[in-house]
Formats: structure tokens, C-alpha cells, sequence
């Protein structure tokens, strides 16, 4: 695999391959965690915290494995790394019956990601040129939201109309389907194994940078911001919408279908950022991208919505919605110095994990005492202090 080639060339599509299927297993097992949570007895507040689980490992570890990708030259096994143990939090979910089990498998699923995103992410701001910078981060999160279309379907069609003790039986079902796909995505990284970047001039690479001078560069802290909200918004719907739907009678194939129609969307605006960014900044569809979401999750809220209403809403918002992540991970790798994108990536996915500990933690809270749309109108909130922010 040469170095200097363009990122529309071979080491650029077994990387979205990988991506498509990690993501698939990911976002398959994601809504069964809260069908499981209900399966076993848990509520509204043992879901957020269950969800919480899922970033509180990767909280700790995402800045130094960051600043260890930017020290080596090789980080394509990484993700290989990251796709199987996403595999073994997948068998553990499906073997598990008791709540504090379940955010220890948890938080395996959260680590497998992790070192899928922050290597991943880290390949893109080293080998693709900066011209091609917002595209390759575009076409990397189109394949996630893929992933995120095509796992929701499977679990939904696995689960069907399940309740009850079947519930359990069908979420373990689906669960070893995750597994299988997260071992998948592991194969195509087998070709981008010898991938490496060159050796820093001189043979001597510089220093870190520390994490404050990060911080102070311009436009890293408005980007890890709204980052932050968007990526604790779709936890939260993905996690609540189970909830809101069976308070108004919609079975899980129909929330499965939902889910698959917020990705969808997704996927659509990440195909066309290209050409959005040619008739608006960055920073304008950023500020667009977290007021328009803010406002998708508050009508989700709103009561009686039935299955038709709920999917105009996640289209319309999912739209809007998908363009936020591509585009703070350009900013963030375009805002940090050469030597330290691998670190600031990882800092913005830090940023995503204390957002998907914290907001899930205080939107159980919200849930405990106004219900599942509660959640939602919170991390509205969030989103709309972040789109101010941008501004």
C-alpha cells in the first residue's frame, strides 16, 4: 500500500468496508440493550444507565490511545482490534440476565468502538490530503450511518412483535447476528495491515502537544461541543425511542424501521456534503446541523405521535443531523497541529464519551420524573445550547 495516494485508492475502501459492518453489529446490538434492560425488569432509569455504561471505559482511555496513534506508524490493526472485541461485548450481551452484567458488557461494546473510531478517524487525517478532507470524513461516517440503517432493521426483524419472556430469547438471537458481523469487520483490515505512514524528518518525532494547547486552538472548542451534543442525541433517541413507542402501541419492528429512517437520512446529507459545502460554510451547516436536530428531538416528544408523524420527524432531523459528525471531525483535525490530529480526534471522541456518561446519566434523571420524552427534551436542550455556541 503506498503512502502518497489519493483517498479515493485502495487503502480507503476496505477501512469503509470495516466500517460499514462494525457499525452494522453496533447499531444492531445498541437498541437491543434497551429491550434487554425492559426483558429483565429494568425502567426508563436503569436504560439511561445502562446507556451510560457504554462510554464510561472509553472516557478514561480515548486521549492516550489517541496520542499513541499518533506515535505509530501502523494503527490499521487497531481497528481489526476494536471490531473483535465489539464482537465479544456482543456474546456477552447475549449471555447476560442481570442489570449490572449488562452495563459491564456494555461498556466491552463501548471499548470496541472506540478503538474502531479513533483509529479509523486517525488513518483519514494522515493519509488524506486537506483538499479531501471533509469528503473522506463525509464518505467515513456515510458508511457508519449504513451501519446505523442496517442494524436497527435486522434487530427488528429478529425481534418482531416479541414480548414478554420472549423478549430475552429474541434479543439473544439478534445479539449472536451482531457478533458475527463485528468478526467481519475485521477481515478487511487483514488488507491495510501493512499500511504505514512515513518516518518523521530528521528520524526524531516531535513532542505531544498537551491537551490545554489543544483546547485553546481555534474552533476546537465550539466543534467538541456540538460533536458532543449530536452524538449524545442519537444515543439518547436510539435508547428512548423503544420507550416512547411502546407507550403508544408501536412494536419493535415498526421502532426498528424508525431508527433505519433517522440513519437513512443521515447517510443521504454525508453522500451530498460535498456539494453543501460549496453553497454554505462549515461553521453555518454546523449551527444548522445542532439547531435543526434540537428541534427533531423535542417534537419526537411531543405526545400521541404515531408511527407516520415519529418518521417524517427523524427524516427531516436525521438529515440535518448526520452532517455534524463529518464535519467537527474535519474541523478538529484541520484546527490541531500534524503531529497531534490523532490526539485531538481522540479528544473530540473523549468529548463524545463524558457527553454519552453525562447527558444519558442526567437524562434518566428526566425520565424518572417526566417519562422518556423528559430524556428527550433534555438533550434538545443540550443541542440548542450548542448551536449558540457554534454561532
Amino acid at each position: 500500500m503506498g503512502v502518497g495516494r489519493s483517498p479515493g485508492q485502495a487503502w480507503l475502501w476496505p477501512l469503509l468496508a470495516s466500517v460499514v459492518l462494525t457499525h452494522t453489529a453496533l447499531n444492531l446490538a445498541r437498541p437491543l440493550i434497551s429491550y434487554r434492560t425492559i426483558a429483565i425488569g429494568g425502567d426508563a432509569v436503569a436504560v439511561g444507565l445502562v446507556t451510560a455504561a457504554y462510554a464510561l471505559l472509553p472516557l478514561l482511555i480515548a486521549v492516550p490511545l489517541g496520542r499513541a496513534t499518533d506515535r505509530s506508524r501502523r494503527t490499521a490493526w487497531i481497528v481489526g482490534l476494536g471490531a473483535l472485541i465489539l464482537a465479544v461485548g456482543c456474546v456477552f450481551l447475549a449471555v447476560t440476565t442481570g442489570l449490572v452484567s449488562l452495563a459491564v458488557a456494555s461498556t466491552v461494546v463501548g471499548v470496541g468502538h472506540l478503538l474502531c473510531m479513533v483509529a479509523g478517524q486517525g488513518l483519514i487525517a494522515r493519509f488524506s490530503p486537506p483538499e479531501n478532507l471533509d469528503r473522506d470524513f463525509g464518505w467515513f461516517t456515510a458508511a457508519a450511518s449504513l451501519g446505523q440503517l442496517v442494524g436497527p432493521l435486522i434487530s427488528g426483524a429478529v425481534l418482531a412483535d416479541a414480548s414478554g419472556p420472549a423478549l430475552l430469547s429474541a434479543t439473544s438471537t439478534a445479539l449472536v447476528i451482531a457478533c458475527a458481523t463485528a468478526v467481519l469487520g475485521f477481515l478487511p483490515i487483514l488488507f491495510l495491515l501493512r499500511l504505514r505512514s512515513p518516518a518523521p524528518s530528521g528520524g526524531v518525532a516531535p513532542g505531544p502537544v498537551p491537551t490545554l494547547s489543544l483546547l485553546r486552538r481555534p474552533g476546537m472548542p465550539s466543534a467538541l461541543l456540538a460533536s458532543l451534543a449530536l452524538l449524545s442525541a442519537v444515543d439518547i433517541l436510539t435508547a428512548y425511542l423503544p420507550l416512547i413507542a411502546e407507550s403508544r402501541g408501536i412494536p419493535p419492528v415498526l421502532v426498528g424501521v424508525l431508527l433505519s429512517l433517522r440513519a437513512g437520512s443521515s447517510l443521504l446529507s454525508r453522500l451530498m456534503l460535498s456539494r453543501l459545502l460549496t453553497r454554505w460554510s462549515r461553521k453555518q451547516l454546523i449551527v444548522a446541523s445542532t439547531a435543526v436536530a434540537a428541534l427533531a428531538l423535542a417534537l419526537v416528544a411531543v405526545p400521541n405521535g404515531g408511527p407516520v408523524a415519529l418518521g417524517a420527524v427523524l427524516v427531516a432531523g436525521g438529515f440535518l443531523l448526520g452532517l455534524g459528525q463529518p464535519l467537527t471531525m474535519a474541523e478538529v483535525a484541520t484546527a490541531a497541529p500534524k503531529q497531534a490530529k490523532g490526539a485531538a480526534l481522540a479528544l473530540r471522541i473523549w468529548g463524545n464519551r463524558l457527553g454519552q456518561v453525562a447527558i444519558p446519566a442526567a437524562a434518566a434523571a428526566m425520565a424518572g420524573t417526566a417519562g422518556a420524552p423528559g430524556a428527550l427534551l433534555f438533550s434538545a436542550a443540550v443541542l440548542l445550547a450548542a448551536a449558540v455556541t457554534a454561532a
